[in-house]
């Protein structure tokens, strides 16, 4: 009896430790290991929220409504005010070996058109990171931009085109222009006319919401 009843202590303790361990084991991997689906956010001041407060931009209300909707589903908003398809070409390896998205939103180029800088280096920095998010086994949604006509029609209109050639190309979602739902209402923005202000910012979600949810359930 007494053999017996050690004989289920034991067993019962090896229980316990093998689950503590366990437990250990899980806290200690990073969070992007531990996350189910991470959408990354590569994107310009237009998806960093610039000039509004925490929690009012278009991708963190993106954010929330995974969390609603899509359990298991999380944000990563790797967007930096100012930045270009250059920048977001060097940083996209690091992001994707960080955070190991199932999607990838790639919504850079306002700068580089802002700058005018040469439409040919865009396109090989946004086909780097497109090829880059499949050869990590994300699918991808291509954001493309506008820029004012004051830049010449040759350029305006190849600039614009740019991203549904790439997006051609790659096979991947697009969505042609970010601000489409805003961008003749001078009431939606902030005093510079470039920034969606955060009244804009539910019309902005809404409108890249049927281009992006049909990859929330998409086949690998």
């Amino acid at each position: 009896m007494l053999k017996t009843a050690r004989a289920w202590t034991t067993s019962a303790e090896r229980l316990v430790i093998t689950f503590v361990w366990a437990l250990a084991l899980l806290l200690l991997l990073p969070a992007a290991a531990r996350a189910e689906n991470t959408v990354l956010v590569l994107g310009d001041s237009l998806s960093a929220a610039y000039g509004l407060a925490s929690g009012e931009g278009w991708v963190h209300l993106l954010d929330e409504r995974l969390q609603a909707q899509h359990p298991g589903w999380r944000v990563v908003n790797a967007s930096i005010s100012g930045e270009t398809t250059a920048g977001g070409a060097a940083r996209i390896d690091g992001e994707l070996a960080t955070h190991a998205p199932q999607v990838v939103v790639i919504e850079l180029g306002a700068n580089d058109g802002l700058r005018g800088l040469p439409l040919e280096a865009a396109r090989a920095n946004l086909t780097r990171m497109v090829e880059a998010s499949q050869a990590a086994d994300a699918r991808v949604l291509v954001i493309g931009m506008h820029i004012p006509p004051n830049y010449g029609p040759e350029y305006t209109q190849a600039f614009h085109a740019l991203f549904g050639e790439i997006a051609k190309a790659h096979d991947t979602a697009v969505l042609p222009f970010l601000l489409e739902p805003i961008a003749t209402d001078r009431e939606a923005f902030l005093p510079d006319n470039l920034h969606p202000n955060a009244q804009a910012q539910p019309k902005l979600l809404e409108h890249v919401w049927p281009a992006l949810q049909p990859m929330l359930a998409a086949e690998k």
